[in-house]
């Protein structure tokens, strides 16, 4: 595919390529992303995707990547800070990494694209991909949602998710080929005990959850629910999912992320780092190329017998606490087996005693009514030096719509609460 090819597709007119200037694009309403991203692609430069939701911070640090001299002037508008438009490989620009503070733009085009849907296509034996989009076009997730239905031909139907939750949910068309839909594991949570809502899940070809870990009893409720879930592994750099768990896998009791897409090979180092071949590879972090060959994440994960990977959490998500290493996502996943939180997140903050402290922070809102029985219940399920040492209730709970927390915004808050 070139890049006239997708010109097409979008329905963008071939002839505004004379222009040649790189555009901003940033759109809250899909239907607006959509008109605007196809005026960007057609404009021949660089396209920069911005989320219309980011404060001054994540403003700032896009500003300095982009070189913009002031802060951005809305959606479509021409980027002054670049002498002359950009061209070649990597012309797309997807924000990635904001919620570390330290935002990245990973640069992807029509090939990396294209690499990406051809492999979705063959792992799950289709030829057009229709999808409901409930997740912001402008992150990877719901825009890889979408491409795949412009690429091959499909019906892309953006919908609310206040909507889908309120019980007005889509038909999907009988005979109209396969549909999917991408969930959070939080909007799975709510959805499970809706006869209403789980017929309509399992009306789906596949339901994706992703964008944090899930917990085994959401896991467990879905295969009780029959529920054609598709459990995957993918980010920014990778154009979304390079390994994806069919539905038929999960409901036969298979666990885990899934096997690697066609496009895509995993390898796990001796030491569980997870490292990805992929032609859907980013070409590089904006201004920068990347070299091409393996790209090793900060993943940490193990390979099956079959060739599944199963992710174990972050190599930079580690807490050191007494000298002793503590994964944060085990500690969540054994609070949220107490069954006394709606939502819980663990950090590690600086302690004069233990070097770091495991601190368990919960919505304000949504906060357990016994703290104390949610310590007897963890019991011998976590070493001792894993149990949180504190449990802060935070208020206005920093989680986007892609279902990732931010931490750093939690330890500032927990900070605050501290002074």
């Amino acid at each position: 595919m070139e890049r006239t090819d997708l010109i097409r597709l979008l329905g963008a007119p071939l002839a505004v390529v004379a222009e040649m200037r790189d555009v901003i694009v940033e759109e809250r309403e899909p239907r607006d992303f959509i008109k605007s991203f196809a005026e960007a692609v057609a404009a021949g430069g660089t396209v920069f995707l911005t989320d219309p939701h980011w404060g001054e911070t994540e403003r700032g640090q896009f500003n300095a990547r982009v070189s913009l001299p002031s802060p951005t002037s809305g959606p479509g508008s021409q980027v002054p800070g670049l002498s002359a438009p950009s061209t070649g490989p990597g012309w797309l620009c997807i924000p990635t990494g904001g919620s570390s503070g330290n935002l990245k733009l990973a640069r992807h085009d029509e090939k990396t694209i294209a690499a990406a849907v051809r492999g979705f296509c063959a792992h799950f034996g289709v030829t057009t991909v229709n999808a409901v989009g409930l997740l912001p076009l402008y992150h990877v997730s719901g825009f890889m949602a979408w491409m795949r239905t412009v690429l091959t031909g499909g019906t892309y139907l953006p919908w609310s998710w206040k909507a889908v939750e309120s019980g007005d949910r889509p038909a999907l068309p009988a005979g109209s080929g396969d549909w999917f839909l991408s969930l959070v594991p939080t909007q799975l949570q709510r959805l499970l005990g809706d006869a209403g809502a789980e017929a309509w899940l399992r009306g789906f070809r596949a339901v994706f959850v992703g964008g944090g870990p899930a917990w085994p009893e959401l896991v467990e409720a879905g295969m009780r629910a029959g529920l054609p879930l598709a459990f995957s592994y993918g980010m920014t750099e990778t154009a979304a999912m390079v390994t994806a768990l069919r539905p038929e896998e999960f409901l036969a009791g298979t666990r885990g992320s899934g096997t690697a897409l066609p496009h895509a090979k995993i390898i796990v180092e001796a030491d569980g780092r997870i490292g990805i071949e992929s032609a859907s590879l980013f070409r590089g972090y904006w201004p920068e190329t990347r070299e091409e060959g393996t790209w090793f994440t900060e993943d940490v994960g193990r390979l099956d017998e079959q060739g599944g990977l199963h992710v174990l959490g972050r190599r930079d998500a580690l807490i050191i606490t007494g000298g002793e290493k503590v994964d944060p996502t085990e500690v969540e996943t054994a609070l949220r087996a107490t069954g006394r939180f709606v939502d819980v997140a663990v950090i590690g903050v600086p302690d004069a005693q233990w070097g770091e402290a495991v601190v368990a922070c919960y919505p304000a809102e949504f906060g357990p009514d016994d703290l104390p029985a949610v310590t007897r219940l963890l019991g011998d399920h976590l070493a001792g030096f894993k149990h949180p040492k504190r449990y802060v209730a935070i208020d206005r709970w920093p989680r986007n719509a892609q279902g990732k927390v931010n931490r750093a915004t939690l330890r500032e808050r927990v900070f605050d609460l501290r002074g």
